[in-house]
């Protein structure tokens, strides 16, 4: 038999499935029993039967490289699920909701009344150097005050079992689609499982999404026009664009497909003229967005779309500016935003984190790089970072002299060992690091998926779990044991 859980190895790790002595979780078990009986020739089969349908499904993703440009590839996807006890679960999610919230509330005072910098507990110059601060956005308050309608927070746990928030994902959150599919696949695959396991359903997503979109619309009517804008086929995520708007009986348009008329309301171009469109649901950075208030030469977005946002002709998700809050030293302040517009404790904790901005941490990161994960403030995708226990002295160094040059733009954050989950490598299990993205929905009420995208880091030892960077994922099972 090609699973032998007595040679999987968790060390010192914590592993999502199986204890320090090898037995299973109690919400693995069945699961754990039933890979532990399949035959290699089983496994290889299944493994074909993944791949196959990714392939069937045209489930890919866009990469970089100098060498072939701009190529797609199948999405990377590991057979074994990741599991959470829906008991655990239920304060993860309570935990995401509060930091939305005061996620939102903090980006909506920034931009009017700013008592957070006030009251001193957010620092006047940290806005002042901030790059996703929107100086068009002063001043002005969309419906409800909510600006990140679509959030996407990275949680870890550590070798200790404690789920961290690794970072805010609050301007142009990608992955959802690859949660959606991961489910299909796994149902393909393994249908015996959701017969037999309590696995809560993720399936609802797009409808929860158009719910929330359509009742944003600007005009009272039963079927309000939502189109899903994005940059084009270039675009890395734009299987998830093409995926969402075609889940949501959406348009997907372009740029050029869009035109703000002097009544400074959004129409979309058919062939039978010109369409209102209500509802935007943006997948264009701000900075590209419309040519007339940010990059001029920008061909992607449409020119007087911030007219008519901040006319109230059209609604726009995520709100223009909400990248404030992505900001990776604005996540150092979390939890004394949640302290200070909630007036509760922060039920999920940062990973401990350094502003080298403040002289006496940015000292102690200098002193301590070669232990130490150094992250840019407005870098996403793990670019431009340094993880310095995987690094070399020279590494270090150019590091300590960016973080001199510009101080304002680097945090630091000790190098946390992630939990892992037994991954499949070949007929074999092997354990590898993994995080995960839930997404959640902010309108009149306040979603949260059940579970999100598990990304794994497939190298072994690795802690980059980005597609784009060799990473995979997984299912992910919130399973409910009292139910089952």
């Amino acid at each position: 038999m090609a699973i032998r859980w007595g040679n999987y190895k968790v060390a010192n790790l914590h592993d999502e499935l199986l204890r320090a002595s090898g037995k299973p979780r109690a919400y693995a078990d069945d699961l754990c029993s039933y890979l532990r009986d399949l035959s290699d020739a089983e496994i290889i089969e299944y493994k074909a039967a993944a791949d196959s349908a990714i392939h069937v499904m045209g489930i890919t993703f866009r990469v970089y490289n100098d060498e072939e440009g701009s190529i797609d590839r199948a999405w990377p996807f590991d057979i074994i699920p990741r599991l959470i006890d829906k008991k655990e679960w239920v304060d993860i999610e309570i935990g995401l909701k509060q930091r939305v919230k005061a996620l939102n509330m903090f980006i909506d005072d920034l931009y009017n009344a700013q008592n957070i910098i006030k009251d001193g507990i957010f620092p006047a110059d940290l806005l002042d150097k901030s790059k996703n601060f929107l100086l068009e956005c002063k001043g002005f308050s969309p419906p409800l005050g909510v600006w990140a309608h679509i959030c996407g927070s990275d949680l870890v746990r550590d070798n200790q079992g404690v789920v961290y928030v690794l970072e805010d994902n609050l301007r142009v959150p990608s992955g959802v689609s690859y949660m959606l599919e991961n489910r299909q696949v796994m149902k393909r695959v393994f249908p015996e499982m959701f017969e037999k396991l309590n696995i809560l359903p993720v399936d609802d997503y797009p409808s929860d999404l158009y719910d929330m979109l359509a009742a944003m619309s600007p005009r009272d009517i039963a079927e309000p026009e939502i189109v899903v804008l994005t940059p084009g086929i270039y675009n890395s995520a734009y299987f998830e664009h093409a995926y969402l708007a075609q889940q949501m009986g959406a348009e997907l348009v372009e740029g050029n497909d869009l035109v703000v008329g002097d009544d400074d309301c959004v129409y979309m171009r058919t062939i039978n003229g010109l369409s209102r469109v209500d509802v935007v649901y943006r997948r264009i950075d701000d900075w590209f967005l419309d040519p007339e208030v940010f990059n001029p030469e920008s061909t992607l977005g449409v020119p007087g779309i911030m007219r008519a946002w901040k006319a109230g002709n059209v609604a726009l998700a995520n709100a223009p500016g909400s990248g404030v809050a992505d900001d990776k030293v604005v996540y150092a302040f979390v939890p004394d935003i949640i302290k200070y517009y909630l007036n509760e404790e922060p039920i999920l904790p940062n990973v401990p984190t350094y502003k080298c901005v403040n002289e006496k941490e940015r000292e102690y990161v200098l002193e301590n790089i070669a232990s130490m994960v150094v992250k840019p403030a407005n870098e996403s995708g793990g670019y431009g970072m340094l993880i310095g226990p995987h690094s070399n002295a020279k590494e270090h160094e150019k590091f300590r002299k960016l973080i001199q040059e510009d101080p304002r733009n680097y945090v630091a954050q000790p190098m946390l060992i992630l939990s892992t989950a037994p991954t499949m490598v070949d007929t074999k299990v092997e354990p590898r690091h993994l995080d995960l993205r839930p997404f959640i929905l902010s309108g009149k009420d306040v979603k949260v998926t059940t579970g999100g995208l598990t990304r794994v880091a497939m190298i072994r030892g690795s802690t980059v779990v980005n597609s784009s960077q060799g990473g995979g994922s997984k299912d992910t099972w919130i399973v409910d044991m009292e139910g089952s």
